[in-house]
């Protein structure tokens, strides 16, 4: 029989395109010079910001590593490297709190535009929320997309779990209220809430959202929010502005970042968490109920930055 390949080997392979893309440069860069001087610097802010980590964020990563060179006396270019992915991997690090949702009672509102994964990611969560012991439902409240409710409440029974939804084009507020006193009725760990994935009207989404949350905050005032923003990590920077523009609307408390297998642009993973202060929650590469896992900045970075 053969071995299962774990989730963090996928995604090492995953991140192939991203690596050979990056590292290479990288190396290049790290090895090629024998001065640190301004060529170094610049070349490697060249190389960063190709990797789609971002201007800012590569700004301040170069500026922290300018401090370190001087503060540490460091001499060889080879020596950045360590200094370079240590930094990332501490402005990766989740705080204590990252997961304290999954700890109580919890409504979890999931956003993000269509043809994310929103709709996959939760069901693959729900499934996750579930092996661990935890009474789950799901809420189907994207009453704007046809076949929405359909393709989340497969993903339910696929995960086992409650599902609650309402017919095409009815209010998701009326969907949100139904799910929550059945949720409380049926003694309900976590809800999770699939919500509409449209941007182009900024202000519908809002009202909608805002709409969403008032509801909860009355019906189910002492459950413990999350909200989680679901990214295609294909699209690089694209998904950065997605995530600004969905903050505009909503408080998000963290991350999922989809479709992180066979990408080029593993490095926006790097440039959201530094630019929004959102952590990275969940990580997804593939298309299976146990392709989503909880995010490791350290096993992220490394499998970014070395080949094996």
């Amino acid at each position: 029989m053969a071995e299962k390949i774990s989730f963090w080997q996928r995604l090492i392979k995953g991140l192939t395109k991203t690596r050979d893309n990056f590292i290479k440069q990288m190396d290049y860069i790290f090895n090629g010079f024998s001065n640190i001087n301004d060529d170094f610097y610049e070349e490697l802010e060249e190389v960063l910001i190709m990797g789609d980590i971002g201007v800012r964020t590569t700004e301040t990563i170069l500026d922290d590593l300018k401090d370190a060179v001087k503060k540490e006396h460091i001499k060889e270019p080879a020596e950045c490297k360590e200094f370079l992915i240590n930094e990332i991997k501490e402005q990766m690090a989740l705080g204590d709190a990252a997961y304290d949702f999954e700890k109580q009672t919890s409504v979890v509102l999931v956003i993000g535009v269509n043809g994310v994964g929103k709709t996959t990611t939760i069901g693959k969560l729900a499934g996750k929320l579930k092996a661990s012991g935890k009474k789950v439902m799901v809420a189907g409240a994207d009453t704007f997309r046809a076949a929405a409710s359909d393709q989340l409440k497969e993903w339910a029974d696929r995960a086992k779990v409650d599902f609650v939804g309402g017919p095409e084009g009815s209010d998701p507020a009326a969907v949100v209220y139904d799910a929550v006193h059945a949720a409380k009725a049926r003694g309900v760990d976590v809800l999770l809430v699939d919500t509409a994935g449209r941007l182009h009207n900024k202000k519908n989404l809002m009202n909608e959202l805002s709409k969403i949350n008032s509801t909860i905050q009355k019906e189910f005032p002492e459950a413990y929010r999350e909200t989680l923003i679901v990214l295609d990590g294909t699209t690089g920077q694209n998904a950065l502005v997605q995530a600004k523009e969905f903050s505009d609307v909503t408080d998000i408390s963290g991350i999922v970042l989809t479709k992180l297998d066979g990408t080029a642009k593993g490095g926006i993973a790097i440039a959201i968490q530094s630019e929004l202060k959102l952590p990275v929650k969940y990580i997804g590469v593939g298309e299976t109920i146990d392709d989503l896992e909880k995010f490791n900045p350290d096993e992220f970075v490394n499998a970014l930055f070395y080949a094996d």
